[in-house]
């Protein structure tokens, strides 16, 4: 998930240009030295019948779904937002996430129960702030949970829990994971056995900071425009499931000639929210393209990549993240993903919706998913918004 946000009191005044009928949303742009004008006064309620999924579950606020199907069970473990009366920020400080309440569901079709606190940040001894998106897998009857915190030194590392049952409660590992950083985990278990861990996002995630290979705490700096963008990180998991088996290397996602995608390439350059699937022997990587909001794809022969670059899954949300995940449920395939629906378009209070069935045409490739019904809900005029890290000189 994202951990950039919006000045304005509302991120539904961010999605106006998408909402309003283009298809896309703007580019965030910098913030002036004088206050923007004040938003226009978001609508109380958004007509349910807007939207082609409703939310999944209402008593609590949720995000970044990971959906899983353990024991013939679907599995969600996703972020659990809260209201912490933190002042926004670009470097999302009032996503100030403390614990995961993992959910459940017998069915695609059937409702969803939501658990008690399977892990909180008082358990992670080496944690300081912010549990961001998480992710879970299963082996030899053991259940992992996979989380980003940022330690005691306000640095993202990714960290391991493990428990008997995949409602927890889990136990966090002393240390985070050797190697991690960044956030946004994805685990992906392969045909022969073996666990690839995803990871890493841009500006609040941290992921730039660590160009050189070591953490730099005030570079925050993305490469040049017409230089290639910061890759996502991959790392196979050891037989122990809680640490790394080898050090992470950059996942290349291509154009359809095999080079690099650009940093200034906006649209289709990797942001946040790893996800990988495979099916009928490819490999797809998908990810949020942050500041331009789409769940976007590759595909490729392997779990390493290079993953060529095909199109979009996903259409701009309401809200200014987008987080997702893919799972095959009853010889179907469905993409899990968020919103803001019940906040009213409210960006740190979100809620995971009910999934949606994909569908791939004949080459492979996967059809684009519009999250509304014709006539989406309208938005108010989008405000100022801060600006994304500069370009390296």
């Amino acid at each position: 998930m994202i951990k950039h946000s919006f000045v304005a009191i509302t991120s539904i005044a961010a999605s106006a240009i998408f909402l309003s009928g283009c298809g896309k949303k703007e580019e965030p742009k910098p913030v002036a030295e004088a206050a923007p004008p004040p938003a226009q006064e978001a609508p109380k309620t958004i007509d349910p019948a807007k939207f082609l999924t409703q939310p999944l579950v209402s008593e609590i606020f949720t995000a970044d779904p990971s959906a899983h199907v353990f024991g013939g069970k679907i599995w969600i473990y996703g972020s659990h937002d809260i209201d912490a009366g933190i002042p926004q920020d670009d470097l999302g400080s009032h996503f100030a996430m403390r614990d995961y309440q993992p959910i459940s569901m017998d069915s695609i079709d059937g409702p969803a129960t939501v658990h008690p606190v399977a892990l909180d940040i008082k358990d992670v001894p080496w944690a300081g702030r912010q549990m961001w998106a998480p992710d879970a897998a299963e082996n030899g009857g053991k259940y992992y949970l996979y989380f980003p915190v940022k330690d005691k030194d306000d640095v993202f590392h990714i960290g391991a829990a493990v428990g008997d049952n995949p409602a927890g409660p889990f136990k966090a590992q002393a240390q985070p994971i050797k190697n991690s950083f960044s956030m946004d985990p994805a685990v992906f278990k392969d045909d022969d056995g073996k666990y690839y861990m995803y990871f890493g996002g841009l500006w609040g995630g941290q992921l730039q900071k660590w160009k050189s290979g070591k953490f730099v705490k005030d570079d925050d700096a993305q490469p040049a425009n017409d230089q290639p963008a910061l890759m996502p990180k991959v790392a196979r998991l050891d037989k122990s499931m809680v640490e790394f088996a080898e050090k992470p290397r950059d996942v290349k996602i291509v154009d359809d000639k095999g080079k690099p995608l650009l940093s200034g390439d906006h649209d289709r350059r990797f942001f946040e929210a790893s996800w990988v699937h495979k099916y009928k022997g490819n490999y797809y990587f998908s990810y949020s393209t942050g500041d331009t909001h789409f769940i976007a794809y590759g595909m490729g022969k392997s779990p390493y990549g290079p993953f060529t670059y095909k199109g979009k899954i996903l259409e701009p949300v309401l809200g200014w993240t987008n987080h997702h995940s893919i799972v095959e449920v009853g010889g179907k395939w469905y993409i899990f993903y968020h919103d803001a629906q019940l906040s009213n378009g409210d960006t740190h209070l979100r809620n995971i919706k009910k999934p949606i069935e994909i569908h791939y045409n004949d080459d492979g490739t996967i059809q684009t998913i519009t999250p509304y019904t014709p006539d989406p809900p309208a938005a108010p005029a989008a405000a100022a918004a801060p600006a994304a890290p500069a370009p390296a000189q």
